[in-house]
C-alpha cells in the first residue's frame, strides 16, 4: 500500500486532468475517507459530496438503496455497497461514486458476517463494481485500513476508466 496522502494526491491529479469528480458514501468509516481526500489542497475542484449513511434509513432515504436489497442481503453486502456508490454518484451528478459499508466492531459481527468484513463499492457511467475486504484489528485499525484500501481501489478503478 502506498502512503495515503500520495494516493489521495494522485487521485486528485487524475480527476483534475480528466475534468472528473468523485462523491463518497461512507458507513463504517464515518467520513474518514472524505477527510483524507480533503487533506489535499484543491480537492474542491473534484470533490463536492460526502454522505455518511450510517443507518439503513440513511442508506434508503439519502442514497436510494432499495429496502429489498437491505432485507435480502443486509447493510454489509456487495449489493448494498454498489447501490450506495451508484446512489451518491447520481444525486451528486459526479462522474464517480465510492462507497464503504462494513463491520468495524467490537460488536455486530456474526459467523456469516464477521467483524472486519467490508465492501467497497465503485460506480461510473460504465457500471458498478465491488471489492470485498476481510480485515483484522480493533475498530480503529479496521476503519483506517478500510479508508486506505478504499482509496487504493478508487485509484485502481479511475485508472481503468480514464
Amino acid at each position: 500500500m502506498r502512503e495515503t496522502f500520495k494516493i489521495t494526491k494522485d487521485i486528485g491529479e487524475i480527476l483534475i486532468k480528466g475534468k472528473k469528480s468523485i462523491a463518497l458514501a461512507e458507513s463504517c468509516t464515518g467520513g474518514l475517507i472524505a477527510s483524507l481526500i480533503t487533506d489535499v489542497p484543491g480537492s474542491s475542484k473534484y470533490f463536492g459530496y460526502g454522505i455518511i449513511s450510517y443507518s439503513n434509513e440513511a442508506k434508503t432515504k439519502l442514497l436510494g438503496v432499495k429496502k429489498d436489497t437491505l432485507r435480502d442481503y443486509g447493510a454489509v453486502s456487495k449489493e448494498t455497497a454498489q447501490e450506495m456508490a451508484l446512489g451518491v454518484r447520481k444525486i451528486s451528478s459526479s462522474d464517480y461514486g465510492l462507497s464503504v459499508t462494513g463491520i468495524a466492531g467490537p460488536g455486530g459481527g456474526s459467523s456469516d458476517k464477521p467483524i472486519g468484513l467490508v465492501y467497497v463499492g465503485f460506480s461510473s457511467n460504465k457500471g458498478e463494481s465491488c471489492q470485498r475486504l476481510d480485515l483484522e484489528g480493533n475498530r480503529q485499525e479496521i476503519r483506517l485500513k478500510t479508508a486506505d484500501l478504499a482509496l487504493n481501489y478508487l485509484l485502481e478503478k479511475i485508472d481503468e476508466v480514464e
